[in-house]
């Protein structure tokens, strides 16, 4: 797993959202940009995180950010995930992983004493310029848009 920091320049990245529209990070210069990568959707944990940053949506906007959630589900997955809740953001449907590799969120990971792969829950904060402001691993799903907007 590569581990990106503070202060590196945030990856270049293209994927498809739930609609199909592509999201790039060139998109988003000039905008702070929220990248949450979550390991499934409409489960709890990343059911209660995403909920939790759609709540404070308005608090991100009046701070000039953009919010982009991101997992291995397939679109369709993704596009009833984010219907059901009524998200504000994109979510991404990286089946091939590859914006998921190039943050370096892909690795082993234990679950009731079973090791597999999967994607770890991590948030990057990325500045206007594209560079890395945050790196966010010990998420607190509930409290989560507090721990980005401190």
């Amino acid at each position: 797993m590569t581990t990106l920091k503070k202060g590196d320049q945030a990856p270049h990245f293209s994927a498809l959202d739930q609609d199909g529209n592509s999201h790039q990070l060139t998109d988003y210069k000039g905008k702070k940009l929220v990248v949450f990568f979550y390991p499934k959707a409409n489960t709890p944990g990343c059911t209660a995180e995403a909920c939790d940053l759609r709540d404070n949506f308005q608090r991100f906007q009046a701070n000039n950010y953009a919010l982009l959630g991101v997992s291995a589900d397939v679109a369709k997955a993704q596009a009833k995930f984010k219907e059901k809740y009524d998200f504000p953001f994109p979510l991404l449907a990286d089946e091939d992983k590859s914006v998921i590799q190039a943050f370096g969120v892909w690795g082993p990971k234990k679950f009731m004493g079973k090791e597999y792969d999967g994607i770890h829950r991590t948030t990057f904060v990325i500045d206007e310029n594209g560079i890395i402001e945050d790196v966010i691993s010990e998420v607190k799903t509930k409290d989560h848009a507090s721990q980005i907007l401190k």
